[in-house]
């Protein structure tokens, strides 16, 4: 019996698999970077060991300071979770020969899935259907699009497609320097790219007796940049036949392996409805939570059950019902996904919905770690349902910090490609990013109104109301892609706002105005963080993805005249590190618009600084591996 777990790993899910040890009376035990020293993770469990140092290289990655730590705690069994080295076999074999328990499948099988191209041999030898592997030596224009692939690691690091023969070669490249950089191993390989195609997964579980579940589908085809946004399940809109066939192919694949645990194998579907196997994670997917919820299972507990020794039943429970899972990042859509980082003042879902987060709210949200906040997943009886309760409990959120993707997230799941679901496909934001995220500028002014107001309250002890019919107060923010200035009177005869002729104000205060717009009784809860103002409304009847909350920045009267940067100014958009520079970039260099200068990496993804103009470049003052903060001067392109 396992008695004391040391999940090695970090944020959600360490904490989704501390709840089921609590619930199974298990001891745990928690290890954390210096930067993670006060997360939620470590205050949950029952007992921690820190790592030193910061990046995952030196802490979460390292197999031989997780095996001390659980030894030096008294862990009798590792949970390896997701990402860092969960599917690493080298790490399950030291945990093994520590005499811990191991909760994931054999080192064999993790070994046997770890290459995607030793593991697409392995499949076709157990007849899973596969594309066919390209020659990048032998390609001509008539097989393009192709999609270049990193051998090791996944989550979208070392993809490149590739539309044009000219690019093959640099792609390549590119692709295997960022394979190289995330997981030590720089071998890609080139296949078909499926146009139109769906990512859909068959979630499995085995036990060490010889029964294989298959607990049915999930589509992930809402992606960015390879990794993905919106899962759900049962994958919508396939036929059974279809089923069946992913089913099969996916208990083959289990058993080619002599898998054991819980993994999922996973699949490319084009538009004939034919399967292509992609690859087999050899661990808890981050969607694990929406099968789940439709099979009405645990499937931690049932890893660990399982990593005891006991068998599963005969066959899996039947599914109920449809679930869908959102992933919550702090990241800029409409800035080509950009990371943020800063305090997560306010993370709050309304009731109805799971919410699996590694955050709290006052949490500093860093550089080193996936900018993945929390995964929210609403269940009902069908997909239509479920998804207007996902959307429905998205936009009530109070989510007060960062930037986030929470709006795309609202928008694509009401957008009518994802609602059918024959329009599926991986290349949905691709052809809808910019319309997801551009900003609704005509409903944000009666949201400033309702800060300047609220902030007026608060000030009115010391002059904030005024009965002088002349000279109306001023108020001037920045959000929604604008600037707002709010010019009003508040004087005995109530609200005198300009510009907002069909405002009426009803009742205030410094948290709460209440507004009748247009005839509307509408409530705003005005929330203050420094300069920073976040206001949150109930969304209105025939506004279906008219955002509900709006963040201001509050001006100053006077602005600092000595804030200046020098015209062609590349300064970095997040703390990162750089990874490398254009090769042969020299100062002095023409450049081209768009021409590639550098790269940044920040949240486990690498970020392209480009020449904003044609000119010269006449300053290019970091290094590879330098470590720089938000502002810090990249380059001057001097036009």
């Amino acid at each position: 019996m396992i008695r004391s777990v040391l999940v090695a790993n970090r944020g959600e899910i360490a904490r989704r698999v501390f709840r089921t040890c609590r619930e199974l009376g298990i001891s745990t035990v928690a290890v954390h970077s210096d930067a993670d020293a006060g997360a939620p993770h470590v205050r949950e469990a029952d007992t921690a060991v820190r790592l030193p140092g910061d990046a995952p290289a030196d802490t979460y990655l390292r197999a031989d300071l997780l095996v001390r730590a659980a030894r030096a705690a008294g862990a009798d069994a590792v949970h390896p979770g997701y990402g860092f080295l969960s599917e690493n076999a080298g790490f399950a074999t030291a945990v093994a020969d520590a005499g811990l328990a191991w909760i994931g499948p054999p080192p064999a099988a993790i070994e046997a899935m770890a290459s995607k191209t030793r593991a697409k041999e392995l499949m076709a030898e157990a007849g899973v259907p596969l594309l066919a592997p390209v020659d990048p030596g032998q390609v001509t224009a008539a097989e393009l699009p192709l999609l270049v692939k990193a051998a090791a690691g996944g989550g979208g690091r070392g993809m490149r497609v590739v539309t044009e023969l000219d690019a093959l070669e640099s792609e390549l490249k590119a692709a295997a320097a960022e394979a190289a950089a995330a997981f030590g191993d720089g071998e890609v390989f080139v296949e078909p790219y499926v146009v139109g195609g769906r990512h859909v997964e068959v979630q499995i579980l085995a036990d060490g007796h010889g029964t294989v579940w298959t607990l049915g589908t999930r589509d992930c085809s809402l992606q960015r940049r390879h990794q993905k946004v919106i899962e759900e399940a049962p994958a919508p809109g396939l036929s059974e036949e279809l089923r069946t066939t992913l089913h099969d192919a996916a208990e083959r694949a289990a058993r080619a392996i002599g898998y054991r645990g819980a993994g999922t194998v996973e699949f490319l579907v084009d538009r004939t409805g034919r399967a292509y196997f992609l690859e087999m994670n050899t661990r808890l997917q981050v969607e694990h939570p929406v099968t789940e919820a439709v099979y009405r299972l645990d499937l931690v507990a049932l890893q660990l059950s399982i990593a005891e020794g006991s068998p599963l039943d005969a066959a899996p429970p039947r599914p109920h019902g449809h679930a869908v899972e959102a992933r919550l990042y702090a990241e800029d859509p409409a800035a080509g996904w950009q990371p943020q980082t800063g305090t997560l003042h306010r993370l709050a879902l309304p009731d109805g919905v799971r919410l699996d987060s590694g955050v709290t709210d006052g949490d500093t949200i860093g550089v080193h770690y996936d900018p993945m906040l929390a995964k929210i997943i609403a269940w009902a009886p069908s997909r239509d349902e479920a998804v207007r309760k996902l959307a429905g409990a998205l936009e009530r959120a109070r989510i007060h910090g960062p930037v986030t993707n929470r709006d795309l997230l609202v928008r694509s799941l009401r957008h009518p490609e994802f609602t059918d679901p024959d329009a599926l496909d991986t290349g949905f934001y691709e052809r809808h990013l910019t319309e997801l995220t551009t900003h609704d500028a005509d409903g944000a002014p009666v949201f400033a109104l309702a800060a300047a107001l609220a902030d007026a309250h608060g000030r009115s002890r010391f002059g904030g109301f005024r009965n002088v019919p002349s000279g109306p107060q001023a108020k001037t923010y920045t959000g929604a892609g604008t600037e707002h200035t709010i010019r009003y009177r508040l004087g005995r005869d109530g609200l005198r706002a300009e510009d907002f002729p069909g405002v009426r104000l009803l009742t205030l205060g410094p948290d709460e105005v209440v507004l009748e717009v247009d005839g509307l009784r509408r409530r705003f809860t005005v929330s203050r963080y420094g300069d920073r103002v976040h206001v949150d409304a109930p969304p209105t009847p025939g506004t279906p993805t008219t955002p509900t909350s709006h963040t201001f920045t509050a001006l100053p009267r006077f602005p600092d005249p000595t804030a200046r940067t020098e015209p062609g100014s590349l300064l970095a958009p997040m703390p990162g590190t750089v990874v490398r520079i254009a090769e042969g970039l020299t100062e002095g260099d023409r450049v081209q618009a768009g021409q590639p200068l550098l790269w940044l990496e920040a949240m486990k993804m690498e970020h392209k600084i480009t020449a904003p103009a044609p000119g010269t470049l006449t300053t290019l003052p970091v290094t590879p591996g330098q470590q720089v903060e938000l502002g810090t001067l990249l380059a001057v392109v001097t036009d």
